[in-house]
């Protein structure tokens, strides 16, 4: 079992960074691929970045430029840092992960993200 905790979220204005963090429950050395997701109010879940163990990211168009997904086997940890907000990134943003790219899909707890204009 994985446990994914979910910290960083918060309000800022549009403009703005946060860096969100994921500090998983043990090594973080099987979990591939690691990703975020945001939900936003009325709307789906979406990709918002994926990171795989050997180094291939993938971001969605509306965030490329302005986000990046970083993962330090150390701390057992994966961050999103998030740059340029603006209002439309306002979003619960979740933690996914599987291990060794087999189902089923861990998710964390989700954090709050909030750009005000």
């Amino acid at each position: 079992q994985v446990q994914l905790v979910e910290s960083g979220g918060g309000l800022v204005q549009a403009g703005g960074s946060l860096r969100l963090s994921c500090a998983a429950s043990g090594s973080i050395s099987s979990l591939d691929p690691m990703a975020y997701y945001r939900q936003a109010p009325g709307k789906s879940r979406e990709l918002v970045a994926r990171l795989t163990s050997g180094g291939n990211t993938y971001y969605a168009d509306s965030v490329k430029g302005r986000f990046t997904i970083s993962r330090d086997n150390a701390r057992n940890t994966v961050y999103l840092q998030m740059n340029s907000l603006k209002p439309e990134d306002t979003a619960v943003y979740y933690c996914n992960a599987r291990r060794w790219r087999i189902p089923p899909d861990y998710w964390g707890q989700g954090t709050q993200v909030t750009v005000s204009s």
